[in-house]
């Protein structure tokens, strides 16, 4: 046990030396990633406008007027919230409206029961969780000589649900496609990563490793510049690709800001 601990010390030293050059700009990276999903689907819904009120007239039962609202509103949202979010002005409000485009997409586009659906949005509502902890953490830091434990309580709760939430796109890539003996292999070890940083423990390796699970997932199945643009599975593969980048974004911000207080990794360092 020693032994192990030991090399996975030494593994660590050698991960943060490699990572260093890049190590300061990965929040930013990071948050550009979370919100990228809402940047593309405001540019799509602005370039398909006239298909996308002929779907929601046709066949969700918006009438005229209700349905150009409804996109505007949403394009307007997704794309001022996304850059407030990315300035990291005002980033607790900007997540919360973002969150509202989700759900409201959700019963606009009648996806709500879609579980493939439902289980994507739920890693980036937790992508935005781990944006909304970030701001409390910086937020403290300009108050450093008035501690406040209701703000400290804020952030390790935000950080928790923000990293259980993050997972739950590997759980829609276990219950959907077909099997094979690679995707078991990994299916096995993805979850042992997925649990570990539901826990919190060695919670930024294992986010790295996710990272890098889904950077070569997300161009291998989601590969929609491949496909024709007359095949209506393009826009299918492009959505889900930038929300898997969205989600490859929370954890990213999870490796750089930490699991916080309710985690294993926390908890060693307590004793």
């Amino acid at each position: 046990m020693d032994s192990l601990k030991d090399y996975s010390s030494k593994l660590e030293d050698i991960i943060d030396r490699i990572g260093q050059p890049i190590k300061p700009h990965i929040p930013a990276i990071a948050r550009f990633l979370i919100v990228v999903t809402f940047l593309e689907d405001a540019i799509r819904i602005s370039t398909q406008f006239g298909d996308q009120l002929y779907y929601l007239q046709r066949h969700r039962g918006f009438p005229w007027g209700l349905s150009h609202l409804f996109l505007i509103l949403n394009v307007l949202t997704m794309l001022s919230c996304s850059t407030l979010v990315i300035a990291r002005k005002h980033t607790e409000y900007a997540a919360a409206a973002l969150l509202g485009v989700v759900v409201t997409q959700a019963l606009g586009y009648g996806l709500i029961f879609d579980a493939s659906f439902f289980l994507r949005n739920l890693s980036v509502i937790g992508g935005l969780l781990m944006v909304v902890s970030d701001s409390i953490d910086k937020r403290r830091q300009l108050f450093a000589g008035l501690p406040s434990v209701t703000e400290s309580n804020k952030r390790t709760y935000f950080q928790l649900a923000g990293r259980v939430l993050l997972i739950f796109l590997f759980v829609g890539f276990i219950l959907h496609g077909s099997w094979s003996f690679t995707r078991l292999i990994g299916a096995i070890i993805g979850f042992g990563a997925c649990v570990m940083v539901a826990v919190g423990f060695k919670a930024k390796w294992s986010a790295m490793f996710l990272v890098l699970f889904l950077s070569v997932f997300n161009i291998v199945v989601n590969n929609w510049w491949s496909v024709e643009n007359s095949s209506a599975h393009k826009d299918f593969l492009k959505y889900d690709f930038f929300q898997t980048l969205s989600i490859m974004g929370g954890l990213l911000l999870l490796v750089t800001i930490g699991p916080g207080g309710m985690s294993m990794d926390e908890k060693k360092k307590a004793f």
